[in-house]
Formats: structure tokens, C-alpha cells, sequence
């Protein structure tokens, strides 16, 4: 590192408290001090480059200072930066509503705009609890999640949230849910399919629904694909089963769609592949390509009708001071062109056949376990053993950056989540990046 980069980081370190970061460690693991970023790239203050591997955490769909979304976003700028949303509405906030809708058939037809993945959860959460609440079933109070599911770290996200590092320092706070296995199919017993592994959890939660549906709100899961719990990556037919178990058993099912939405799985919606509409569907990551801050519930009207009477007290009573800015709205509303003139998931369809076979020497690599993948994400477990596991995100993040690769491992999970932007010739550069950064750090 550079006295410019060297500098920044150090700026940094005194005053910037970071997120999910023991700021200890940053007196030996140096900042990357980033000044800029273009496509797939993000460069250093020394002009150094790194391929974001990550999407700068899963936002930055068409890579970074994508033109047609800064375009957008200066043209906005010169119209409405921002009005609030509570007594007033504006053009980029009903065409966003409006366009998501239309992709669910209308079957989600109202949106509820809050400012991060954590808000969404909440105000679904909140949503639930509430409907049930005003249509005569206030003792509907409870929520159940899978296993090692992550939906925030907010104290209503937390407590449908099973990570223990993120769980334990505040459960005094939380009021926990139930939990049910994951559809893991890691977990698989002799002779059992990913199906087999997906319908046995299902009938799991088929069991806890037979007993306590009478006082359960909502199901919530991340569909598809559990993206903190280490890239747990499931079977459809699991959604299908737990769409028709809400129905049988009178609960909700909210689908957190936040990191695995907006066509990250292979589907524009991660939902669209086990072919079931969710009562609730949280947004937020990529939906403005990572250049501003938005998330949003969308909902069926039943849910919504529930809300609309004269008495205010059985209104939807959650605000934020920035829901639905109309920046961040039509950032939102340029993704969306630029996943229909560039046909987008057709595209990612091929490049994704292209990385997986890019990294077929990562997945052979003979400390690689369970490598997987689902539309544009890949994931593998890395063998470590017990002693040197603790160690294993940094030392492999340190070792990424030095093969100009920025890239923050879960556990002893190592994923890619990279830009669609990315060409094929860069899908092939980044593979071999980071075989070479394995065999840096666990040998050949």
C-alpha cells in the first residue's frame, strides 16, 4: 500500500465505524481506500484495480458508474431530488410501483417503500402481525424461519434471524421465532436427492404449522438460495410445498427477496422458479443497481384491503423519512430498462453456463467441497479444519487483494456474486484469479 491509499485508511480507521467489522483488526489488515470504480472494477487511491467479485455486497448489478443509471439519476436530479411521500406522490415512485407489479401479473399489486433490506423485513413483519390483527386474529402474533436464516440485523430482523454471531449479543432484546430445518441439501442422508432433503423440511414445518397455526403470523424465507447462512442453494419444489401450506394453514408467506431478487438467481424474482406468488416480497440490494439506498414490500391486495378504513388506527403505521425519493426511484426504474433492451436474463443464462465451466478447476480442487450454483452466484466450502477456519475469511480476503480480486467469504464459504456487466473474458480472468488465491491460501 501506497502513502495515498495508506492515508485514506487510516482517515478512515480514526473516524468511520464499519460494519460488520471488528475494527481491532484493522490495525493489521490495511483498508482497501477505493477512489473510483467502472463496470466490474473498483480502483484504489494509487489507481490500483480490483475486480468486485461481491457486487460491493450483491448491489451493483451493472457494475459500477454505469452510464444509462447515472443518466437517469442527473436528469432526476434537475426535476425532484426529493418530497415526502406521506400526503404527496410523484411520477418515479408510481412508475416503479407500477412496473413491479406488472412483473407479478398484478398479483403483488401495492408497494410500501422503506430505505434498506433490514427496513423491508420489518415493515413486512409489521404488515403481517397487523393484517391479522384487524381482519380478527390477534393472537396471530409469531413468525417461523429456517435455520441459519439471515433477513437483518435490525431487532425485528433479528429475531427471524438465525445467525448466532449476529443473534447472541442482543437476544436479551429479541423476541425469537420458530425454527424449522433447512431445505440444505448438505444435509442430505444416504440415498436422498435435494428433493428428498427439501420435501422432509417441508414436513417439518408441515408439523410445527398442525400445531401452533392458530398463533403463527407468517412463514419468511430467502427463496432459493440462503445467501448469509453460506449459500445454502435449495430446491424449488420446497417453495411450492410452503406456498401450499400457508394457504392449508391460514399463515403468510413473505418471501426475502433482497439479495436473491432482480434476477440473481437465473429468474427475475427467485419465486418465479418454483412458480408461486408469496403474500409479501421484500426488495432492496440490487434494485438500484448500488446506486442509492431503497427497499419495498410488495403485497397482495387482500393484504392491502385489510388496511383501508376510516379509523386510522387500523391503517399500515410505519414511515420513513426518504420512502419512495424519487433519485433512488428512477435508479430503480433505469435497472428495470436495462433488463428489458439488453435481455438481461437471457444473457446472464449464458455467461453463467461460461463461469461455471471457467471454475471447473476450483471445483475440482481437492480441498473444495459442495461447489455450487445458481444463476449468478457461486459457492463452495473450503476445508480448513477446526483451528485455522477462525482465520480463513481474512486470510482469504488479504490474499484476493493481492490477485487485484475484492472478495469477503462467509464462514469457510467462499461465493461469487460478481456484475452482470461482466464479459466473458473477464468471467475467465476472475476464475483463474481465484483458483490461483486458493492455492495461496490452503495449498496446491
Amino acid at each position: 500500500m501506497t502513502a495515498a491509499s495508506a492515508q485514506w485508511a487510516a482517515r478512515s480507521r480514526k473516524s468511520v465505524w464499519h460494519p460488520c467489522t471488528q475494527m481491532k483488526h484493522h490495525e493489521t489488515l490495511p483498508l482497501l481506500a477505493v477512489k473510483s470504480g467502472k463496470g466490474v472494477w473498483l480502483y484504489d487511491q494509487d489507481g490500483k484495480r480490483y475486480f468486485d467479485a461481491i457486487s460491493s455486497w450483491w448491489t451493483n448489478l451493472f457494475g459500477h458508474a454505469n452510464p444509462y443509471i447515472g443518466q437517469a439519476l442527473k436528469e432526476q436530479l434537475d426535476t425532484l431530488e426529493h418530497a415526502m411521500l406521506a400526503g404527496c406522490t410523484h411520477e418515479p415512485v408510481v412508475e416503479l410501483s407500477e412496473s413491479l407489479s406488472d412483473l407479478t401479473g398484478g398479483r403483488l399489486g401495492h408497494c410500501f417503500f422503506g430505505s434498506d433490506g433490514a427496513s423491508a423485513i420489518e415493515i413486512a413483519l409489521k404488515m403481517s402481525f397487523h393484517f391479522w390483527k384487524n381482519t380478527g386474529y390477534p393472537e396471530k402474533q409469531e413468525f417461523i424461519c429456517l435455520e441459519h436464516s439471515y433477513h437483518g440485523e435490525t431487532i425485528g430482523a433479528l429475531s427471524v434471524t438465525d445467525v448466532v454471531l449476529f443473534k447472541d449479543a442482543y437476544a436479551p432484546l429479541i423476541r425469537n421465532a420458530n425454527l424449522v430445518p433447512s431445505p440444505d441439501p448438505r444435509s442430505a442422508e444416504p440415498g436422498e436427492t435435494d428433493k428428498d432433503v427439501a420435501l422432509r423440511a417441508a414436513d417439518r414445518l408441515e408439523g410445527l404449522l398442525k400445531e401452533k397455526a392458530d398463533r403463527i403470523s407468517a412463514v419468511i424465507v430467502e427463496p432459493l438460495v440462503q445467501c448469509a447462512a453460506g449459500f445454502i442453494m435449495y430446491h424449488p419444489v420446497y417453495l411450492r410445498r410452503v406456498r401450499e401450506l400457508c394457504d392449508r394453514y391460514h399463515v403468510h408467506m413473505i418471501a426475502d427477496e433482497i439479495a436473491v431478487g432482480m434476477g440473481r438467481t437465473g429468474s427475475f424474482f427467485a419465486c418465479d422458479q418454483a412458480d408461486i406468488r408469496p403474500d409479501l416480497l421484500c426488495l432492496s440490494k440490487g434494485i438500484t443497481g448500488g446506486f442509492l439506498p431503497l427497499s419495498l414490500v410488495m403485497v397482495t391486495d387482500a393484504i392491502y384491503r385489510a388496511f383501508y378504513d376510516d379509523d386510522v388506527t387500523r391503517g399500515f403505521l410505519h414511515s420513513h423519512s426518504y420512502t419512495g425519493n424519487p433519485l433512488a426511484c428512477r435508479a430503480a426504474l433505469a435497472v428495470l430498462d436495462l433488463f428489458e433492451k439488453d435481455k438481461v436474463i437471457a444473457r446472464n443464462r449464458q455467461l453463467s453456463g461460461v463461469m461455471t465451466k471457467a471454475l471447473e478447476p476450483v471445483c475440482q480442487h481437492r480441498k473444495v467441497h459442495h461447489f455450487r450454483n445458481k444463476g449468478m452466484i457461486w459457492a463452495f466450502d473450503v476445508d480448513m479444519g477446526a483451528e485455522k477456519q477462525v482465520t480463513f475469511p481474512r486470510r482469504f480476503f488479504q490474499a484476493a487483494l493481492r490477485h487485484e480480486v475484492l472478495m469477503r467469504p462467509i464462514g469457510n464459504t467462499v461465493y461469487l456474486m460478481p456484475p452482470y456487466v461482466m464479459t466473458t473474458e473477464e468471467a475467465a480472468w476472475l476464475a483463474d484469479r481465484v483458483e490461483s488465491v486458493l492455492n495461496e491460501v490452503v495449498g496446491v
